[in-house]
């Protein structure tokens, strides 16, 4: 048996919430946490059709890429399609769990998943997001300080892009005098003691400040642990919107153009030309990425694959870089094959679908 709550964990594993954008809803919208997880549906949009289609598939749990709850709602009367769709999903004990932008802001995550359908090679994040991390520093007496550090790292301790298990510790002496209420695992209360230690520092994720500490605590030998916990300026590799990347090879124009149709599956796309320039380093962001124009060229992209780009925008071009929308579901609609994956790994004891309707609401002519 596996709950909701279980299932969230996981999907928060890979993005955890705090890597969501100030202006966002994620996370599980209805539903018990606590209520066991008879089948999921993964779709890009929770939709009634979607909700329809969970009740025929006999899932209790739809998790989706946009929130469909995402600014406040006063009243649920069923006039018009958000309200109508949590009506639906309570009364059908359906859960809504949606993973957004913390989805677009991680390694491996939504453009992930776009740079690999176009086989980008080198992958990069873009922009990286700031303030995703902080230090901690403590001291280990010198025999304990290997299940210290081994400890922080299976937390999630001293990952630094390519690299695991990353530290830095110094040799000191450490002084303290115990009161006549405490218990030291080294010397007495009242009697003032000297041991050798070693400073300890690492690297972490700040969305695992709690997870860090709680391991830290358990494996020091101390009573009262001495550290410290800076925030830090340096920049998260993992974390970040957009990638950026490389093709196999260069194409002009019009074989870019078609490669791009081809690997999404594209009806038609709206783009900026760049003429004879061929296309090599390709910078990608699903949904509204045209903000990410500039930073674009700037780390050198030759073309920027996003969606909803306003018309003013494309002039931001500048014949610099080309500026392929493909709109803003067909650059995201694969992000349902990232859950699909995730929690077919882990769970075994439901099903897990990929939604079939389209939730797409424009339609083209040609």
């Amino acid at each position: 048996m596996a709950t909701i709550k279980e299932v969230i964990t996981r999907l928060e594993q890979l993005a955890p919430l705090q890597y969501q954008e100030s202006y966002d809803n994620a996370g599980l919208q209805t539903g018990d946490p606590a209520a066991e997880v008879k089948g999921v549906l993964v779709t890009l949009d929770c939709t009634e059709a979607v909700l329809e289609e969970a009740i025929r598939k006999e899932c209790n749990l739809v998790v989706a890429h946009h929130p469909v709850i995402f600014k406040g709602i006063k009243q649920l009367t069923g006039r018009n399609y958000v309200e109508r769709t949590i009506i639906k999903a309570i009364r059908h004990n359906i859960a809504i769990y949606a993973s957004h932008t913390n989805l677009d802001n991680v390694l491996p995550g939504v453009n992930t998943k776009i740079a690999d359908k176009l086989a980008l090679q080198h992958q990069r994040v873009l922009v990286n997001k700031p303030h995703t991390l902080m230090q901690l520093v403590t001291f280990v007496p010198l025999a304990q300080t290997e299940q210290v550090l081994q400890a922080l790292h299976k937390a999630g301790a001293g990952n630094i892009g390519a690299y695991s298990n990353c530290s830095f510790q110094v040799p000191g002496t450490g002084r303290f005098l115990p009161s006549a209420n405490a218990s030291p695992a080294i010397g007495a209360p009242g009697e003032p003691e000297e041991v050798e230690e070693n400073r300890l520092e690492v690297i972490f994720p700040a969305h695992l400040q709690h997870t860090i500490m709680a391991a830290l605590k358990d494996a020091h030998p101390y009573e009262e642990v001495a550290h410290y916990l800076y925030a830090l300026e340096n920049l998260n590799q993992e974390t970040g919107i957009g990638i950026l990347g490389e093709l196999p090879e260069a194409l002009d124009e019009a074989a870019f153009l078609a490669y791009l149709k081809e690997k999404m599956q594209l009806q038609g796309l709206r783009y900026t030309s760049i003429g004879a320039k061929k296309v090599k380093r390709v910078a990608v962001c699903g949904g509204a990425g045209s903000f990410l124009i500039k930073d674009a060229i700037r780390q050198g992209a030759d073309a920027l694959v996003t969606g909803d780009v306003k018309y003013h925008e494309f002039f931001d071009a500048e014949s610099k870089i080309m500026v392929a929308d493909i709109g803003h579901y067909e650059s995201e609609v694969f992000t349902k094959e990232i859950f699909y994956e995730e929690i077919s790994k882990k769970f075994t004891t439901f099903a897990v679908y990929l939604s079939e309707v389209n939730t797409n609401p424009v339609r083209y002519t040609f």
